[in-house]
């Protein structure tokens, strides 16, 4: 399941992406214009944003442009809807920042592909793929966790902290990321939460042999890695 926001300003094509993005058990949330979308961005991040090409008073290329510009919203997965067929629109959406482009009409079972493949590209933690390394098995769609094969019980935290960590190993992520990327970066909590779930995430993670698998790099975060080295 993603957030995702939906920036069209024709209300029935609006309607219609809305209807079949919540059957597939996504969180909708939608806006008319450019300056709608950005307040909304400004109060949560989406995990992926749908633009139309031809927004009132703006185009979608130069709404993508403003959020590439963005420290805030520069990783934010875009797709950019439209009527154009034209290669060089193509080119110049792309361009812009844009992920992926499509052309209108198409139909909920293509843009939901569309969208999960954008998701695995930026934004992996936000897909429902189960995830296997270093002996564990992680199920999001059923929020269940395995190591070699047995069940482990986890807080609904620790398994958003180990799903963050598992799609992005080997990479080191400051406290500060953590918090942005799991907690969202609109909650404003303390960095040392982070440091207080990374020992419950390890604690559970005993019992079967792969606290391990969770590595603090001083001075820097923490890491998934196989590597024991």
């Amino acid at each position: 399941m993603a957030n995702i926001l939906v920036v069209e300003d024709e209300i029935a094509i609006q309607e219609l992406i809305a209807v079949n993005l919540e059957h597939a058990g996504h969180q909708v949330t939608c806006s008319f214009d450019a300056e709608e979308a950005l307040a909304r961005v400004r109060d949560t991040l989406p995990d992926v944003m749908l633009i139309d090409w031809m927004l009132p008073e703006t185009t979608g290329v130069v709404l993508t442009r403003q959020l590439r510009a963005e420290h805030r919203t520069r990783n934010v997965p875009i797709i950019i809807l439209t009527a154009r067929s034209d290669e060089q629109d193509k080119v110049a959406g792309l361009e812009a920042g844009a992920d992926d482009y499509l052309t209108k009409p198409f139909g909920p079972r293509e843009l939901l592909a569309r969208i999960k493949a954008v998701l695995r590209r930026r934004a992996p933690q936000s897909t429902d793929d189960p995830i296997e390394a270093g002996g564990l098995r992680l199920e999001p769609a059923t929020r269940r966790l395995f190591g070699d094969n047995a069940p482990i019980e986890l807080g609904p935290t620790e398994f958003r902290v180990l799903h963050f960590l598992m799609t992005h190993q080997d990479r080191v992520h400051s406290r500060a990321q953590m918090l942005d990327q799991v907690w969202g970066d609109h909650v404003f909590v303390e960095e040392r939460t982070v440091d207080v779930h990374i020992r419950r995430l390890r604690k559970a993670l005993e019992g079967s042999g792969h606290a391990w698998l969770i590595q603090t790099v001083r001075g820097s975060g923490y890491r998934f890695s196989t590597d024991g080295s």
